[in-house]
């Protein structure tokens, strides 16, 4: 779903922060924000009604999308200096504040991984690729398993454990 390539702070075995853009410019002179978003797309930021910049939590007074960035605006940000001040920031927003049901890729580093009884290793990355996600697994082996059902077939947060089936291509050191 989201994406986010932040380290992991754990907070109740998930992040207690999720990196959602960047400030990448001003837009106007009120304090308005552009920023590029990171999630799956720009309109799932305007779902938010508060975020935390530089360490900061902010109410969202508005968002609105242009193009490929979301044009953000925030309380006690009301010149365009305070908003050129916060270029190149991170906009994140809280962890409670969005779906159990939704797992992001940051969170699943760490994860223990097992097809059936057997431990094949922890999720050490994450990989974008179009059409899906590729979970990159280290143990004994190196294994490249796509984020799809037909592979995927539960993964347990609180746990950190998730359960795969692996098909012959997917260890890396194969022939």
């Amino acid at each position: 779903h989201f994406r986010s390539f932040m380290t992991k702070e754990l907070f109740d075995m998930k992040l207690q922060y999720i990196d959602a853009g960047e400030i990448v410019t001003t837009h106007g002179v009120h304090g308005e924000m552009k920023v590029l978003c990171w999630l799956d797309s720009p309109e799932d930021l305007c779902d938010f009604d508060r975020c935390r910049i530089d360490g900061q939590e902010y109410k969202i007074t508005s968002c609105r999308v242009q193009k490929t960035c979301d044009l953000l605006k925030v309380d006690g940000i009301d010149t365009m200096e305070a908003a050129q001040a916060m270029r190149g920031k991170a906009v994140q927003l809280y962890r409670e504040d969005i779906s159990d049901e939704i797992i992001f890729a940051a969170e699943l580093i760490g994860m223990e991984v097992f097809s059936g009884d057997q431990q094949l290793g922890t999720i050490e990355d994450v990989l974008d690729y179009p059409g899906n996600q590729v979970y990159v697994v280290r143990g004994e082996h190196e294994y490249l398993i796509p984020a799809v059902k037909a592979f995927v077939h539960s993964t347990d947060l609180p746990g950190n454990r998730m359960e795969v089936s692996v098909i012959e291509g997917m260890r890396s050191d194969e022939d």
